[in-house]
């Protein structure tokens, strides 16, 4: 019997033997990668770096595509097995030219890790007029993994991780608007909607690239100190949240709830990495297990139905082909 995830039928933790506070390092011990070559987005910096450092450090050749070259090389500076690769998410002719490079090597691809990603932005628009945040951690996504398809097949065995976020309970995708053409907009909702998305993207990815050996996973890293992706957020914001207090100080019930970079990046090695996913995809991961449903109200642990909705993600990939241009049958 052929199985998936629709609708969560694969959303039971699995007992894995880690948690919350087990680091990248704890999950990848006793894993070999010597030979297999990985791509980190986001690499060179936050959980993206501490990824592409333990990867490196198990024996992948790790390529992390930056935008910032310079502050890349300054980053990573030290490590073995790593090379660099201008890429910017934003611009979808770089997105392009970044895979046509890799292809040409004519190197497979044995892990694509979609980590890069930005939040508590502004309203503004990449170079087709769409919204950063859906642009940034979604549409890049699909456009690349489309790109470098013919790699993940090469390798005979391939995982794809998609870097989400609990922040997809901010929202559920909207198909009739997702670019707030027609609604106010708001950065959380915008966040949510593209954390969503990439959820979906896992689940239909898996079930299209399985016969390939390519499974598909996507993530919740948990509340993470330290990383850069709250450098446009407005102190306000985080008030209103209930974050921090008047003055700008993290509450300490908020700190002592925010896992290290380390431990930030421990669920994304988890799902590049872990022999119990061998047989298992589509599914969405947090404290490096399985997650269950998420059923109750307000933001809590696990996935939203909407977000392995087996409608949503076939509607999704058709809204996908036609807004990047590409047409990505995983099965050709």
């Amino acid at each position: 019997m052929r199985q998936n995830n629709y609708q969560g039928a694969l959303q039971q933790p699995l007992n894995s033997g880690f948690g919350a506070t087990s680091t990248a390092t704890e999950v990848i011990q006793g894993i070999d990668l010597t030979g297999k070559i990985a791509i980190v987005t986001g690499g060179n910096t936050g959980i993206g770096l501490e990824t592409a450092k333990v990867l490196a450090n198990a024996g992948a050749t790790v390529i992390i595509p930056a935008r910032d070259i310079e502050k890349a090389k300054r980053n990573l500076e030290g490590i073995a097995n790593i090379e660099l690769e201008a890429m910017d998410l934003m611009d979808t002719n770089s997105i392009d030219a970044f895979a046509a490079r890799f292809l040409a090597s004519g190197r497979p691809l044995h892990l694509l890790i979609h980590n890069a990603g930005i939040m508590w932005v502004p309203l503004r628009w990449d170079n087709r007029g769409y919204e950063s945040q859906l642009a940034t951690n979604y549409l890049a996504q699909f456009q690349l993994t489309a790109r470098l398809w013919p790699a993940l097949k090469k390798a005979n065995g391939a995982r794809v991780v998609n870097v989400s976020s609990q922040g997809h309970q901010f929202g559920t995708f909207d198909f009739d608007d997702p670019n707030f053409l027609n609604r106010e907009y708001e950065t959380l909702l915008s966040y949510g909607q593209s954390k969503t998305a990439s959820n979906l993207f896992a689940l239909e990815l898996d079930e299209r690239g399985k016969d390939f050996g390519i499974r598909a996973y996507s993530l919740h890293p948990g509340a993470i100190n330290g990383t850069e992706l709250a450098r446009e957020a407005p102190l306000e914001l985080f008030q209103k949240l209930g974050y921090c207090d008047a003055n700008g100080t993290i509450l300490p019930e908020v700190a002592a709830a925010l896992k290290t970079i380390p431990q930030g990046a421990a669920t994304t090695v988890w799902c590049a990495t872990s022999p119990m996913l061998d047989i298992l995809g589509g599914v969405y991961c947090e404290d490096c297990d399985i997650a269950g449903l998420a059923l109750e109200e307000g933001i809590t642990k696990g996935v939203r139905p909407y977000a392995i909705d087996e409608s949503n993600a076939k509607r999704l990939w058709t809204l996908s082909e036609t807004m990047t241009g590409i047409t990505f049958k995983p099965a050709e």
